[in-house]
């Protein structure tokens, strides 16, 4: 957990304002009692050695595929799914309802919309974007050069604590105990597999230190795809060049990215966390005269992502 702050504006009503002492952690803010004050904050954190990959507005969804998304009910997935350049025909499972507008529809297993390539203007733009953006992440993900570690585990790295890094397999990666991923939370991991992954059933990607899942990223081009197992635990974002499948009961705190199809079984989904921030105050003064000088200090916590 860290607290930071890039910067601070303000706006007052009757009254004046000025900066008067900038830390990492701390601003402080000296005006007029009776003045009310309205911040803007812009927040940023250190990033590690690799940059987090791209999304785009590929970004935007919690599942994406080109040939099409299966749900066995009941899916209990958080944001919004999509399909291009195939049709609504392709999501299955779901029961849809669409929207009077035609631009999305919903279904009771999404607390999100669900958008096809066929359904009303903008929608068919905005999914070939996303579509786009997807495979520029793929490309970003697999063409990082100087890895930290090649072949790691022979590519079975169950039972392993891995730190931030570029990681490079030449075949696929399998997962067979729990694995986890251990680093800050603005760590960076970027998994580049040339095979499929595989992870067993009953089996759980940890974070520790802070990690982040979407700083996470399974870059995965084998013909098979990624397969999880049944009540296993995944997580990050995954780019994948062919299917992914999510067994019966199997979780995921990422995104599914796949240029195939997504498979889904009574499985639950989310994305990671958008934010994670709080503010603090404290006042040297809580009963000022008017025109008094009150410093106020605010404390800006972020304990989510950049």
């Amino acid at each position: 957990m860290r607290t930071k702050h890039a910067g601070i504006t303000g706006q007052f009503c009757n009254g004046m304002m000025k900066v008067v002492k900038r830390t990492l952690n701390i601003v402080q803010v000296r005006f007029v009692a009776g003045a009310v004050l309205a911040l803007g904050l812009g927040l940023h954190t250190a990033m590690g050695a690799q940059l987090p990959v791209g999304l785009g507005t590929s970004g935007d969804f919690t599942i994406l595929a080109k040939s099409g998304i299966s749900s066995v009910p009941n899916c209990t997935l958080v944001g919004d799914i999509g399909v291009s350049p195939i049709a609504s025909t392709a999501i299955t499972g779901f029961s849809l309802v669409m929207d009077a507008s035609t631009q999305f529809s919903r279904s009771a297993q999404v607390n999100g919309k669900v958008y096809a390539a066929n359904y009303g203007v903008p929608t068919p733009t905005k999914m070939t974007t996303a579509v786009s953006a997807m495979e520029a992440a793929y490309t970003d993900a697999a063409g990082r050069a100087l890895p930290d570690a090649a072949e790691l585990g022979s590519g079975n790295i169950g039972g392993l604590t891995i730190t931030n890094g570029l990681y490079k397999w030449s075949t696929g990666v399998t997962i067979p105990n729990d694995v986890t991923l251990s680093g800050g939370p603005n760590d960076v991991w970027i998994f580049q597999i040339a095979g499929d992954v595989t992870m067993a059933s009953g089996k759980k990607i940890l974070l520790s230190g802070g990690a982040q899942a979407k700083n996470i990223f399974w870059q995965v081009g084998g013909g098979a795809g990624v397969t999880i197992g049944t009540t296993a635990h995944f997580e990050g974002v995954i780019l994948s060049l062919k299917a992914i499948h999510f067994l019966t009961g199997s979780s995921f705190n990422g995104r599914l990215l796949a240029q195939s199809a997504v498979t889904l079984d009574q499985n639950a989904g989310t994305p990671p966390d958008l934010a994670d921030l709080s503010l603090t105050k404290t006042v040297n003064n809580a009963t000022p005269n008017m025109g008094a000088n009150v410093i106020f200090t605010i404390t800006v916590t972020n304990s989510g992502p950049n």
